[in-house]
């Protein structure tokens, strides 16, 4: 089995016009309770996650289907679109933003937002480590 590597973009940060396309997208699909998570220093998966749920799994292919149909019409080609079959949770990778779209059940059991938002990157807990054992000496 062979593994993939990503190439990262030279910009440090997602263009914040992806961003404000995708979250109005969103919006215009009526997407519910959407959070947009900076993961950057966190992961090298992405820099911005969002997450947003749908009333069903036909809502759910619907959002993530019109996401995808509003990056394309600004001339951005999605990296990949994962789960568009079941319909209970929906990833399109636009390689610097992660969208995930899930049932309201799928959301609360894996908990992203939890996992992600909240936590430290792991330089400044490195820092912090080596600032408390430098003093205590």
């Amino acid at each position: 089995m062979t593994t993939r590597t990503r190439t990262r973009r030279s910009a440090p940060h997602p263009t914040p016009s992806v961003q404000g396309i995708v979250t109005a997208a969103l919006e215009d699909i009526k997407a519910i309770n959407v959070r947009v998570l900076d993961v950057r220093g966190l992961t090298d998966i992405a820099d911005i996650m969002i997450v947003a749920s749908g009333n069903s799994d036909r809502h759910v292919r619907s959002i993530a289907d019109r996401v995808v149909e509003s990056v394309k019409a600004a001339g951005i080609k999605p990296y990949g679109v994962e789960g568009a079959r079941d319909g209970e949770w929906v990833l399109v990778d636009l390689h610097d933003i992660i969208v995930h779209v899930m049932l309201p059940r799928v959301r609360e059991f894996y908990g992203l937002e939890r996992l992600w938002e909240g936590a430290e990157p792991p330089v400044s807990r490195a820092r912090e480590h080596i600032a408390q054992h430098t003093s205590a000496e």
